[in-house]
């Protein structure tokens, strides 16, 4: 199978090196290795150099941390541009739900202007190089998202970790917008639900590791393996053998990606 998004370079270097050594024999084929910000970006790309084939490199600017100042956003933009051809996808982007809402427990006032601009420069970026992208965008957050990838006229988009209101998943479908799973599936009623709901044909499996899990993975290292969790319970939900279900979301990260 494929782990459709992965934060590798944020795993301690010794645990990334086993990891990686082991995946040909837990059936992992390769993985979609999303950044943070420019440093990530450069971390990710020299990983991907030393395995080719099995990282795919995405690059980008994670919408959960302080805005870039206009030199560093500059150089983001110049430096994924100069590294397009090697890179699977512009991410993880998007826009910042759970810090705003932090900052509104807190009763902090919140600007989203500025989250929306950078994310409007990063789309029209993944427009001119005709790049997918990978996308952070949850709740009322996702139907602005969609609003911008209209406006650049982007139809590979990968909403990963989705969550949103029936209107927004509908809207989503129509536009033929991927969404992955975690191993979240497992246990979480509300990803149960919209697994259930999204077509077959525009699901994929994730980890977003080294984030930790509950239920099943309390106390475990979030490891690219719990894809085959994943496309089990999917499976589950609508019918589906485990084979079949590993079939259909290893095909359709491949279709998303073209790898």
């Amino acid at each position: 199978m494929i782990d459709a998004h992965i934060h590798l370079e944020q795993y301690e270097d010794n645990e990334r090196s086993s990891l990686l050594a082991g995946l040909p024999q837990q059936g992992i084929e390769s993985l979609i290795a999303v950044s943070m910000n420019l440093a990530s970006s450069r971390r990710t790309r020299e990983i991907a150099a030393r395995y080719p084939g099995l990282v795919k490199p995405a690059y980008g600017f994670h919408p959960e941390q302080t805005l870039p100042e206009a030199e560093e956003l500059t150089a983001l933009l110049d430096w994924i541009t100069a590294h397009a051809g090697d890179m699977a996808a512009i991410g993880e982007i998007g826009l910042p739900y759970y810090s705003r809402a932090e900052a509104a427990a807190r009763g902090e006032a919140w600007d989203m202007g500025p989250y929306i601009e950078l994310l409007d420069r990063l789309l029209g970026l993944a427009a001119q190089v005709g790049k997918p992208v990978v996308l952070h965008a949850v709740y009322e957050d996702a139907w602005t998202v969609c609003d911008l990838l209209e406006r650049h006229n982007i139809t590979q988009a990968h909403f990963h970790w989705f969550k949103g209101p029936e209107a927004t998943v509908q809207r989503m479908i129509s536009c033929g917008y991927y969404i992955s799973f975690t191993p979240d599936i497992l246990y979480e009623q509300e990803i149960q639900d919209l697994a259930r709901r999204y077509p077959p044909e525009l699901v994929m499996a994730e980890t977003d590791g080294p984030w930790p899990f509950e239920g099943p993975f309390t106390g475990r290292a979030t490891h690219p393996a719990m894809v085959h969790d994943v496309a089990a319970a999917w499976g589950t939900l609508h019918g589906y053998s485990i084979p079949e279900a590993k079939a259909i979301l290893t095909a359709n990260t491949r279709c998303f990606y073209g790898i």
